[in-house]
């Protein structure tokens, strides 16, 4: 807990100063968006692919669905309460985390990005953001050639990297391989200027991280300064009372803390 503690001092004296197939994916049109933004985007350099609907449904994103239910309408109303707090405050950078492992936060991350862009008439930027174990694409059901990793050591730029799952206004950029030194990268001033990048190119894009659990590593509070708010994820009767409690001190002291949600409820 010691390097938790030493991160959430740093984190306080910054804020006071599918059909895819490797090498044949389809590409549409550019990373830029247009002024009109109630047209369809185009993309010239963002890998476009269409996910299987079956895989789309057994990994449970129920938000590219055509769907209804009360988990569908779970992700927007959501959404809606997301938004209406971070519109409050001008926000657009969204970090979302969970106590512990297995606690459902990269599915949630994933609807409710999707949703948003359903929603919004700008777009939604989902980054996976956990350099321990990244795995968001495989709720799509794809493999990255490129990822986060790439990015903050050298290797790839942006456009190179970012996904579009045939989701309008919604793209992915996806992590790739793991990092010891995860927490230090995080907090570096490539991945400063990163977030910068995301947070003010398109004013109308709301970016949405995907972080590791708060109490697992430093990472969250190191990269807590970087963002607007941030968003627990909890599991109906696995989440330790105690951990919850710790997470949300900690995201409250370092962050502008939405809430929580739960996970797996059987209500």
């Amino acid at each position: 807990m010691e390097r938790i503690k030493k991160a959430l001092d740093k984190a306080r004296q910054q804020r006071q100063v599918g059909n895819y197939r490797s090498g044949q994916a389809v590409i549409n049109n550019p990373a830029a968006v247009p002024s009109d933004m109630t047209r369809t985007i185009e993309y010239t350099r963002t890998l476009c692919f269409e996910p299987r609907q079956q895989h789309l449904r057994q990994h449970r994103v129920i938000s590219a669905l055509d769907a209804q239910g009360d988990f569908f309408n779970a992700y927007n109303m959501l959404r809606t309460r997301v938004l209406r707090e971070m519109q409050k405050k001008d926000e657009n950078v969204l970090a979302i985390t969970s106590p512990g492992q297995g606690e459902g936060k990269s599915l949630t991350a994933i609807n409710l990005a999707i949703s948003m862009a359903r929603e919004l008439t700008g777009t939604v930027l989902l980054v996976d953001a956990n350099l321990h174990q990244p795995r968001l694409h495989e709720f799509f059901g794809f493999q990255p050639e490129q990822g986060l990793s790439d990015y903050l050591s050298g290797n790839a730029a942006i456009p190179d990297i970012l996904v579009n799952p045939g989701i309008e206004r919604f793209v992915v950029f996806p992590g790739r391989g793991g990092l010891a030194n995860a927490s230090e990268m995080l907090a570096s001033p490539l991945m400063t200027g990163l977030v910068e990048e995301l947070k003010h190119r398109y004013p109308s894009r709301m970016v949405i991280f995907d972080l590791p659990p708060v109490l697992k590593a430093d990472d969250v509070l190191a990269f807590a300064p970087y963002v607007d708010a941030s968003l627990l994820v909890v599991e109906e009767g696995n989440t330790d009372q105690e951990d919850f409690k710790q997470a949300v001190a900690l995201l409250q002291d370092s962050t502008h803390f939405l809430g929580s949600v739960l996970n797996k409820t059987t209500e």
